[in-house]
């Protein structure tokens, strides 16, 4: 790993966690350049729903690169395209009763965060934006000035502004209703805030801490959206595509946000691909207002076609994404009540995290397992909390070796840190 101590920035992260050269994957297992075999839980930050390599969804890939069609075409019609926006329509929209238009931002997280907000402002005439503690919406400078992390936003540079953050749920302990807080400041036209033009929300914070949001709560976010005249987005880049059970991770609440947004494994495949879902009714660009080089690459919109074509036709899939979920909640809890319920368990789905309280707990843990053979990450205001996101599409025994792994570590390191 010398080389790239030399080479490459300081900047440099899940290398430092995981300092190993790997050199082939498919589904839930990585291989290194020297023969190990690891177990992810990592799942590219989420990025990675179907696993390393997955099969069917490589097997469409190459039948269009094979076949010489268009892989960059800016914003041009495509056959990929249309393909794309049909199937999504018809397979996940319309079977929710959602109604959207599709903008392809540039291809990252943040890029599209960027679009909601720029969108959102000119919709509204407003600048403020409402969110929340703990949450996380990407780097670029209009991202970050939405996310919380102080270590984040200092990297900025320069003022962070435009943005009001209220208490996500359960941030005030669980009975202070953090909604009704928020529904009294923002209708108070005296309360100092200005009135905003969107409320961004995760229904479950990842980077946060994976807290969870509960129903009535953003229920009560949504009704405040509406009558404070902002609009209501939804942060899904790294909760949906499956990750809670549902498609999206709002489904459960009846949410119906005017702008939802896509990342992460919305192509299947771990390739680049960002999309805004907007309401008919706020698609007030005008023609180029928002543009950008490397929107809706048509090789990801052929992978993200097919991964909703293989998973999402049925409810098939999505309720084995919850049953695993369950197996995974029961075995971390069950590790907890062994040391005492020293650790707190929460999640939804397959996105579950291991609230350590200590960060140095959850750093040697982590560490162990890798050792061992497992990269799972931390999480969390002082990266306290071990998050577990495997591939949705994990087998039962490799989740299970995994899951062994994990608290071999734990052990391990409680061993060397708790007095006898």
């Amino acid at each position: 790993m010398q080389a790239f101590e030399a080479l490459e920035s300081n900047v440099r992260l899940y290398s430092r966690s995981f300092p190993t050269l790997f050199s082939r994957a498919r589904g839930s297992i990585m291989l290194t350049e020297d023969g190990r075999k690891i177990i992810d839980f990592l799942s590219g930050a989420g990025a990675l729903n179907y696993g390393h390599n997955n099969h069917e969804i490589k097997g469409a890939l190459t039948e269009y690169l094979a076949s010489d069609a268009v892989v960059h075409g800016l914003d041009m019609a495509t056959p990929a395209k249309l393909d794309f926006m049909e199937t999504f329509n018809s397979v996940i929209l319309r079977e929710r009763g959602l109604k959207y238009r599709f903008q392809f931002t540039g291809p990252t997280g943040a890029n599209a965060i960027e679009a909601a907000l720029k969108l959102s402002r000119k919709v509204t005439g407003r600048q403020n934006i409402i969110s929340f503690t703990n949450g996380y919406h990407g780097l670029s400078l209009g991202a970050v000035a939405v996310t919380g992390n102080r270590f984040l936003r200092e990297a900025s540079g320069v003022p962070l502004s435009s943005a009001t953050f209220m208490p996500y749920d359960g941030y005030l302990g669980s009975t202070i209703d953090t909604a009704d807080y928020m529904r009294k400041v923002l209708l108070d036209k005296s309360s100092g805030i200005d009135s905003p033009a969107a409320i961004l929300v995760e229904s479950v914070q990842g980077e946060g801490g994976i807290n969870v949001a509960r129903k009535e709560w953003l229920q009560s976010i949504q009704a405040t959206a509406k009558d404070t005249g902002a609009l209501l987005i939804v942060d899904d880049v790294q909760m949906g595509c499956g990750r809670t059970g549902d498609f999206f991770s709002f489904e459960f609440a009846g949410l119906s946000p005017d702008i939802v947004v896509l990342s992460k494994s919305l192509s299947g495949y771990g390739l680049p691909l960002s999309v805004l879902l907007i309401k008919e009714n706020i698609d007030s660009w005008q023609p180029g207002e928002h543009t950008g080089t490397f929107r809706g690459n048509n090789l990801a919109l052929v992978s993200a076609t097919a991964a909703i074509n293989i998973y999402w036709r049925d409810q098939t899939f999505s309720q084995g994404v919850q049953h695993l979920g369950e197996l995974v909640r029961r075995r971390l809890e069950a590790i907890s009540l062994k040391h005492g319920n020293s650790f707190a368990v929460r999640g939804r789905g397959m996105a579950l995290g291991f609230d350590c309280q200590m960060a140095e707990v959850a750093e040697a843990t982590t560490r162990r397992a890798f050792e061992r053979g497992l990269i799972v990450e931390r999480c969390g205001p002082v990266d306290q909390v071990i998050k577990f996101l495997p591939a949705l599409s994990i087998d039962s025994e490799t989740l299970s070796q995994g899951l062994d792994i994990f608290e071999e570590s734990l052990a391990e390191t409680l061993k060397q840190t708790r007095p006898l």
